[in-house]
């Protein structure tokens, strides 16, 4: 069976700007950063929660703690934010719930999903609703080949081009196994042309 295409930078832009032409933009644009900036799964996306991601005086935390409840194997794990994805979230909390209301937010209603579907703004995705709508805006966008999947193919495999080792990524996909962390890696033929200008 194919894998998931892993997405070039450009290629990841299509997908964002078409994401700019449809409803829900800032909510989709986030929810597909979450796999491909922090190599998040659907389940854990589709599970995240308010407080998962705001803190008490309404910043955007820097990691999510994610319950056993909310991963792949009912394994608790942490995720780490780069900013550029903090600044994602930000801007899609500030789009739904207002500019300077985010404090506010954060010592309320903090158990609300944070993605909440069209149909039940109180309710979020399941991981198949999910891995449905990332599979139709991949479709749409004319990323043949591009799944739910690709999101964390493709954070693994820039990573692994820019030289982390196999064990970083391993914690960071939240993965039992480098043997699993491994097969997501797609060779870049660019990277290893320049590895063997090394010797």
């Amino acid at each position: 069976m194919a894998q998931a295409r892993v997405l070039t930078e450009r290629e990841l832009r299509k997908v964002l700007n078409y994401c700019n032409t449809q409803p829900h933009a800032a909510r989709n644009r986030t929810m597909l950063l979450c796999t491909h900036q922090a190599g998040m799964r659907c389940k854990e996306v589709a599970a995240l929660r308010i407080c998962d991601v705001l803190a008490t005086d309404g910043s955007i935390k820097e990691e999510i703690a994610l319950s056993a409840t909310q991963t792949k194997g009912n394994k608790a794990r942490t995720v780490l934010l780069p900013k550029k994805l903090r600044d994602e979230v930000q801007h899609y909390l500030q789009q739904r719930f207002g500019l300077s209301n985010l404090k506010a937010v954060a010592q309320t209603d903090t158990q609300r999903a944070l993605f909440p579907t069209q149909k039940n703004p109180h309710r979020g995705f399941t991981a198949n609703t999910l891995c449905q709508l990332f599979h139709k805006l991949y479709k749409d966008a004319q990323m043949d080949g591009a799944t739910s999947h690709s999101g964390r193919r493709t954070f693994i495999t820039k990573l692994a081009d820019k030289g982390v080792g196999v064990r970083v990524l391993m914690a960071l996909a939240g993965h039992k196994s480098i043997a699993t962390t491994q097969r997501y890696i797609e060779l870049n033929p660019t990277v290893m042309k320049a590895a063997v200008e090394l010797i």
